[in-house]
Protein backbone atom coordinates (compact mmCIF):
# COMPACT_ATOMS: atom_id res chain seq x y z
CA UNK A 1 0.00 0.00 0.00
CA UNK A 2 2.82 2.18 0.78
CA UNK A 3 4.43 1.72 -2.81
CA UNK A 4 0.84 2.01 -4.50
CA UNK A 5 0.82 5.86 -2.55
CA UNK A 6 4.19 7.00 -4.12
CA UNK A 7 2.90 5.58 -7.14
CA UNK A 8 -0.12 7.63 -7.21
CA UNK A 9 1.93 10.89 -6.02
CA UNK A 10 4.27 10.59 -8.51
CA UNK A 11 2.32 9.66 -11.32
CA UNK A 12 -0.26 12.72 -10.41
CA UNK A 13 2.71 15.43 -10.09
CA UNK A 14 3.78 14.02 -13.37
CA UNK A 15 0.51 14.32 -15.03
CA UNK A 16 -0.36 17.87 -13.68
CA UNK A 17 2.69 19.52 -15.28
CA UNK A 18 1.62 18.17 -18.45
CA UNK A 19 -1.91 19.42 -18.56
CA UNK A 20 -2.73 22.41 -20.20
CA UNK A 21 -6.50 22.95 -19.21
CA UNK A 22 -8.78 23.28 -16.57
CA UNK A 23 -10.95 20.34 -17.62
CA UNK A 24 -8.52 17.71 -17.91
CA UNK A 25 -7.42 18.90 -14.21
CA UNK A 26 -11.16 18.05 -13.23
CA UNK A 27 -11.09 14.82 -14.71
CA UNK A 28 -7.65 13.91 -13.48
CA UNK A 29 -8.96 14.83 -9.75
CA UNK A 30 -12.07 12.86 -10.22
CA UNK A 31 -9.72 9.82 -11.50
CA UNK A 32 -7.91 10.19 -8.57
CA UNK A 33 -9.61 11.80 -5.67
CA UNK A 34 -13.27 10.88 -6.62
CA UNK A 35 -15.70 8.51 -5.34
CA UNK A 36 -14.06 6.00 -7.30
CA UNK A 37 -10.66 7.20 -8.01
CA UNK A 38 -7.64 5.45 -7.03
CA UNK A 39 -6.87 7.08 -4.00
CA UNK A 40 -10.12 6.73 -2.45
CA UNK A 41 -10.26 2.79 -3.39
CA UNK A 42 -6.60 2.82 -0.96
CA UNK A 43 -8.53 4.53 1.79
CA UNK A 44 -11.29 2.31 1.89
CA UNK A 45 -8.52 -0.68 2.26
CA UNK A 46 -7.43 0.30 5.47
CA UNK A 47 -9.57 -2.14 7.39
CA UNK A 48 -6.89 -4.89 6.00
CA UNK A 49 -4.15 -3.80 7.73
CA UNK A 50 -2.91 -4.97 10.82
CA UNK A 51 -3.32 -2.93 13.75
CA UNK A 52 0.09 -2.25 14.67
CA UNK A 53 0.69 -1.13 11.11
CA UNK A 54 -2.52 1.61 10.89
CA UNK A 55 -1.17 4.71 13.16
CA UNK A 56 1.59 4.91 10.35
CA UNK A 57 -0.26 3.56 7.53
CA UNK A 58 -3.06 6.35 8.35
CA UNK A 59 0.01 9.27 8.82
CA UNK A 60 1.33 8.26 5.33
CA UNK A 61 -2.04 8.17 3.67
CA UNK A 62 -2.97 11.66 5.11
CA UNK A 63 0.42 13.15 4.20
CA UNK A 64 -0.23 11.70 0.61
CA UNK A 65 -3.64 13.29 0.68
CA UNK A 66 -2.43 17.05 1.43
CA UNK A 67 -0.05 16.38 -1.45
CA UNK A 68 -2.33 15.67 -4.21
CA UNK A 69 -4.58 18.13 -2.76
CA UNK A 70 -2.07 20.90 -2.61
CA UNK A 71 -0.71 20.06 -6.30
CA UNK A 72 -3.95 20.44 -8.04
CA UNK A 73 -4.96 23.15 -6.32
CA UNK A 74 -1.65 24.74 -7.26
CA UNK A 75 -2.43 23.45 -11.15
CA UNK A 76 -6.22 24.91 -10.81
CA UNK A 77 -4.61 28.40 -9.78
CA UNK A 78 -2.15 28.51 -12.55
CA UNK A 79 -4.14 27.13 -15.09
CA UNK A 80 -6.64 29.76 -14.15
CA UNK A 81 -4.53 32.57 -14.62
CA UNK A 82 -3.36 30.92 -18.07
CA UNK A 83 -6.88 30.83 -19.02
CA UNK A 84 -8.21 34.42 -18.00
CA UNK A 85 -5.13 35.67 -20.04
CA UNK A 86 -6.10 34.00 -23.23
CA UNK A 87 -9.50 34.73 -22.86
CA UNK A 88 -8.56 38.86 -21.92
CA UNK A 89 -6.24 38.50 -25.19
CA UNK A 90 -9.32 37.24 -26.79
CA UNK A 91 -11.92 39.78 -26.04
CA UNK A 92 -9.77 42.71 -26.17
CA UNK A 93 -11.17 45.93 -27.40
CA UNK A 94 -9.26 47.58 -30.54
CA UNK A 95 -10.05 50.86 -29.56
CA UNK A 96 -8.71 52.47 -32.88
CA UNK A 97 -12.25 50.78 -34.54
CA UNK A 98 -15.40 53.00 -35.20
CA UNK A 99 -17.62 52.71 -32.54
CA UNK A 100 -20.96 51.78 -32.72
CA UNK A 101 -23.09 55.25 -32.89
CA UNK A 102 -26.54 55.27 -30.82
CA UNK A 103 -29.33 56.65 -32.82
CA UNK A 104 -30.65 60.28 -31.56
CA UNK A 105 -34.26 60.93 -30.87
CA UNK A 106 -35.90 63.89 -32.17
CA UNK A 107 -39.65 65.57 -31.99
CA UNK A 108 -41.82 65.13 -34.57
CA UNK A 109 -42.52 67.52 -36.60
CA UNK A 110 -46.33 68.21 -35.30
CA UNK A 111 -44.42 68.31 -31.94
CA UNK A 112 -42.45 71.04 -33.21
CA UNK A 113 -45.64 72.80 -34.52
CA UNK A 114 -47.69 73.17 -31.95
CA UNK A 115 -44.67 73.59 -29.10
CA UNK A 116 -44.38 76.58 -31.50
CA UNK A 117 -48.16 77.75 -31.35
CA UNK A 118 -48.70 77.19 -27.79
CA UNK A 119 -45.58 79.20 -26.98
CA UNK A 120 -46.68 81.97 -29.20
CA UNK A 121 -50.30 82.06 -27.63
CA UNK A 122 -49.06 81.67 -24.06
CA UNK A 123 -46.62 84.34 -24.70
CA UNK A 124 -49.85 86.38 -25.82
CA UNK A 125 -51.35 85.81 -22.30
CA UNK A 126 -53.71 82.48 -23.51
CA UNK A 127 -54.28 79.71 -21.18
CA UNK A 128 -54.08 76.03 -22.54
CA UNK A 129 -57.27 73.66 -21.57
CA UNK A 130 -58.11 70.37 -22.76
CA UNK A 131 -61.11 68.16 -23.04
CA UNK A 132 -62.06 65.13 -23.52
CA UNK A 133 -62.06 63.10 -26.98
CA UNK A 134 -64.98 61.08 -26.55
CA UNK A 135 -67.76 63.75 -25.31
CA UNK A 136 -71.62 64.77 -25.38
CA UNK A 137 -73.21 65.70 -28.58
CA UNK A 138 -75.16 68.63 -25.73
CA UNK A 139 -70.89 70.75 -26.06
CA UNK A 140 -69.92 69.35 -29.06
CA UNK A 141 -72.54 70.42 -31.60
CA UNK A 142 -75.89 71.53 -29.45
CA UNK A 143 -74.10 74.52 -27.62
CA UNK A 144 -71.91 75.65 -30.61
CA UNK A 145 -75.70 76.62 -32.13
CA UNK A 146 -75.86 73.19 -34.25
CA UNK A 147 -79.22 71.85 -33.29
CA UNK A 148 -79.76 68.22 -34.05
CA UNK A 149 -80.85 68.22 -38.31
CA UNK A 150 -78.70 71.19 -38.27
CA UNK A 151 -77.54 71.01 -42.26
CA UNK A 152 -74.08 72.01 -40.68
CA UNK A 153 -73.57 69.38 -39.32
CA UNK A 154 -73.10 67.02 -42.60
CA UNK A 155 -69.69 68.96 -42.83
CA UNK A 156 -68.74 67.73 -39.54
CA UNK A 157 -70.13 64.22 -38.80
CA UNK A 158 -68.23 61.73 -36.33
CA UNK A 159 -68.07 58.33 -35.23
CA UNK A 160 -71.00 58.53 -32.53
CA UNK A 161 -70.88 56.18 -29.68
CA UNK A 162 -74.64 56.39 -29.10
CA UNK A 163 -77.57 59.02 -30.40
CA UNK A 164 -75.85 61.39 -27.67
CA UNK A 165 -72.11 60.88 -27.41
CA UNK A 166 -69.49 61.46 -30.21
CA UNK A 167 -65.73 61.27 -31.26
CA UNK A 168 -65.49 65.48 -30.90
CA UNK A 169 -65.08 66.40 -34.51
CA UNK A 170 -62.99 70.16 -33.18
CA UNK A 171 -62.29 71.40 -29.99
CA UNK A 172 -64.42 73.82 -29.58
CA UNK A 173 -66.60 71.41 -27.00
CA UNK A 174 -63.84 72.50 -24.43
CA UNK A 175 -64.17 75.93 -25.07
CA UNK A 176 -68.14 75.45 -24.73
CA UNK A 177 -67.31 73.68 -21.31
CA UNK A 178 -65.43 76.63 -20.37
CA UNK A 179 -67.91 79.19 -21.11
CA UNK A 180 -70.38 77.28 -18.70
CA UNK A 181 -68.50 77.19 -16.13
CA UNK A 182 -66.56 80.47 -16.13
CA UNK A 183 -67.39 84.01 -16.19
CA UNK A 184 -65.64 86.08 -18.46
CA UNK A 185 -62.83 87.64 -19.47
CA UNK A 186 -61.96 83.97 -21.50
CA UNK A 187 -58.26 83.77 -23.22
CA UNK A 188 -57.84 79.90 -23.97
CA UNK A 189 -56.21 78.30 -26.07
CA UNK A 190 -57.18 73.99 -26.54
CA UNK A 191 -55.30 71.51 -28.65
CA UNK A 192 -56.32 67.51 -29.02
CA UNK A 193 -56.97 65.30 -31.18
CA UNK A 194 -60.29 65.66 -33.05
CA UNK A 195 -62.06 62.92 -35.40
CA UNK A 196 -64.19 63.13 -38.73
CA UNK A 197 -65.88 60.52 -41.00
CA UNK A 198 -63.62 61.80 -43.89
CA UNK A 199 -61.41 59.53 -46.35
CA UNK A 200 -57.85 59.32 -46.17
CA UNK A 201 -55.82 61.31 -48.92
CA UNK A 202 -53.28 63.69 -49.29
CA UNK A 203 -54.65 66.47 -47.35
CA UNK A 204 -57.95 64.71 -45.42
CA UNK A 205 -57.58 61.99 -42.62
CA UNK A 206 -60.36 60.86 -40.34
CA UNK A 207 -58.28 61.35 -37.03
CA UNK A 208 -56.00 64.84 -37.10
CA UNK A 209 -55.05 67.57 -34.41
CA UNK A 210 -56.61 70.92 -34.12
CA UNK A 211 -56.06 74.09 -31.64
CA UNK A 212 -58.52 76.36 -31.17
CA UNK A 213 -58.68 79.69 -29.49
CA UNK A 214 -61.25 81.94 -27.58
CA UNK A 215 -61.43 85.15 -26.00
CA UNK A 216 -64.07 86.79 -24.22
CA UNK A 217 -64.26 90.02 -22.45
CA UNK A 218 -65.85 93.56 -22.94
CA UNK A 219 -65.46 95.78 -25.86
CA UNK A 220 -63.68 92.86 -28.21
CA UNK A 221 -63.70 93.42 -31.90
CA UNK A 222 -62.60 92.01 -34.88
CA UNK A 223 -60.01 94.39 -34.71
CA UNK A 224 -58.79 92.27 -31.77
CA UNK A 225 -59.50 89.13 -33.79
CA UNK A 226 -57.10 90.19 -36.91
CA UNK A 227 -54.10 91.42 -34.83
CA UNK A 228 -53.80 87.95 -32.70
CA UNK A 229 -54.40 86.00 -35.88
CA UNK A 230 -51.36 88.48 -37.71
CA UNK A 231 -49.08 88.21 -34.45
CA UNK A 232 -49.61 84.20 -35.16
CA UNK A 233 -48.92 84.01 -38.47
CA UNK A 234 -46.11 86.17 -38.05
CA UNK A 235 -44.12 84.09 -35.08
CA UNK A 236 -44.79 81.01 -36.75
CA UNK A 237 -43.43 81.96 -40.68
CA UNK A 238 -42.02 85.00 -40.48
CA UNK A 239 -42.40 88.71 -40.66
CA UNK A 240 -43.03 88.81 -44.66
CA UNK A 241 -46.40 86.47 -44.32
CA UNK A 242 -49.56 88.39 -44.27
CA UNK A 243 -53.16 87.44 -43.69
CA UNK A 244 -56.61 87.93 -45.79
CA UNK A 245 -59.54 87.62 -44.53
CA UNK A 246 -62.93 85.52 -46.56
CA UNK A 247 -66.11 85.93 -45.23
CA UNK A 248 -67.71 82.63 -44.72
CA UNK A 249 -70.18 80.95 -42.13
CA UNK A 250 -69.63 78.98 -39.04
CA UNK A 251 -72.85 78.46 -36.99
CA UNK A 252 -70.92 79.07 -34.06
CA UNK A 253 -69.48 82.50 -35.51
CA UNK A 254 -71.09 86.20 -36.93
CA UNK A 255 -69.69 87.36 -38.71
CA UNK A 256 -67.22 84.70 -39.72
CA UNK A 257 -64.24 84.11 -41.91
CA UNK A 258 -61.66 82.60 -43.73
CA UNK A 259 -58.18 83.38 -43.38
CA UNK A 260 -55.29 82.53 -45.71
CA UNK A 261 -51.98 83.28 -45.47
CA UNK A 262 -48.90 84.36 -47.89
CA UNK A 263 -47.75 81.31 -49.56
CA UNK A 264 -44.62 80.66 -47.55
CA UNK A 265 -43.08 78.56 -50.44
CA UNK A 266 -43.06 81.38 -52.90
CA UNK A 267 -43.95 84.50 -50.90
CA UNK A 268 -46.77 85.20 -52.80
CA UNK A 269 -45.78 84.70 -56.68
CA UNK A 270 -47.78 81.52 -56.66
CA UNK A 271 -46.46 78.25 -57.14
CA UNK A 272 -47.78 74.29 -57.36
CA UNK A 273 -48.44 74.34 -53.31
CA UNK A 274 -50.75 77.19 -53.60
CA UNK A 275 -52.22 76.48 -57.14
CA UNK A 276 -50.89 79.59 -58.54
CA UNK A 277 -52.92 81.82 -56.25
CA UNK A 278 -50.26 83.26 -53.87
CA UNK A 279 -52.49 82.36 -50.54
CA UNK A 280 -53.30 79.17 -48.75
CA UNK A 281 -55.96 78.47 -46.58
CA UNK A 282 -55.06 78.06 -43.25
CA UNK A 283 -58.39 78.74 -40.66
CA UNK A 284 -61.91 79.67 -39.67
CA UNK A 285 -62.63 82.43 -37.59
CA UNK A 286 -65.11 85.29 -36.61
CA UNK A 287 -66.74 86.95 -34.06
CA UNK A 288 -68.74 84.18 -31.61
CA UNK A 289 -72.00 84.42 -32.03
CA UNK A 290 -74.19 86.05 -29.91
CA UNK A 291 -76.51 83.22 -29.27
CA UNK A 292 -73.74 80.65 -28.04
CA UNK A 293 -72.70 83.51 -25.35
CA UNK A 294 -76.48 83.77 -24.61
CA UNK A 295 -76.95 79.26 -24.14
CA UNK A 296 -73.49 79.19 -22.08
CA UNK A 297 -74.79 81.72 -20.07
CA UNK A 298 -72.59 84.67 -20.90
CA UNK A 299 -74.57 88.24 -21.14
CA UNK A 300 -74.14 88.73 -24.86
CA UNK A 301 -74.90 92.51 -24.28
CA UNK A 302 -72.31 93.17 -22.21
CA UNK A 303 -69.32 90.82 -23.75
CA UNK A 304 -68.02 89.69 -27.29
CA UNK A 305 -65.65 87.69 -27.94
CA UNK A 306 -63.49 86.21 -30.84
CA UNK A 307 -62.93 82.27 -31.75
CA UNK A 308 -60.40 80.53 -34.44
CA UNK A 309 -59.54 77.24 -35.06
CA UNK A 310 -56.65 75.11 -37.13
CA UNK A 311 -55.12 72.21 -38.17
CA UNK A 312 -51.89 71.15 -36.78
CA UNK A 313 -51.17 69.00 -39.79
CA UNK A 314 -51.76 71.36 -42.10
CA UNK A 315 -49.48 74.16 -40.49
CA UNK A 316 -46.83 71.28 -39.84
CA UNK A 317 -47.16 70.56 -44.24
CA UNK A 318 -47.06 74.58 -44.87
CA UNK A 319 -43.97 75.03 -42.29
CA UNK A 320 -42.12 72.22 -44.17
CA UNK A 321 -43.33 72.14 -47.49
CA UNK A 322 -44.30 68.32 -47.07
CA UNK A 323 -46.27 67.21 -49.83
CA UNK A 324 -48.34 64.23 -48.57
CA UNK A 325 -50.38 64.89 -45.43
CA UNK A 326 -49.33 61.01 -44.35
CA UNK A 327 -46.17 61.43 -43.91
CA UNK A 328 -46.84 62.76 -40.77
CA UNK A 329 -48.71 59.55 -39.48
CA UNK A 330 -46.37 56.99 -41.18
CA UNK A 331 -43.18 57.07 -38.97
CA UNK A 332 -40.50 56.73 -41.30
CA UNK A 333 -37.48 57.08 -39.97
CA UNK A 334 -35.64 58.13 -43.33
CA UNK A 335 -38.77 61.39 -43.54
CA UNK A 336 -38.86 61.92 -39.18
CA UNK A 337 -34.27 62.06 -39.54
CA UNK A 338 -34.99 65.27 -41.23
CA UNK A 339 -36.27 67.05 -37.99
CA UNK A 340 -33.71 66.71 -35.79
Amino acid sequence: MREQLENILSRVQAELSAIQDTGALEQLRVKVMGKKGEFTAILRGMGQIPADQRPAMGQMVNEVRNKLESAIEEARIRLGLIEKEARLKQEAIDVTLPGTSRCRGSLHPMSIVLDDLLDIFTGMGFEVVEGPEVEYDHYNFELLNLPKHHPARDAQDTFYIDDNIVLRTHTSPVQARIMTTRKPPIRIVCPGRVYRADEVDATHSPVFHQIEGLVIDEDISIGDLKGTLDTFAHRLYGPGVTTRFRPSFFPFTEPSAEVDLTCANCDGAGCKMCKGTGWIEVLGSGMVNPKVLEMCGIDSKKYTGFAFGMGIERLAILRYNIPDMRYLYENDLRFLKQFR
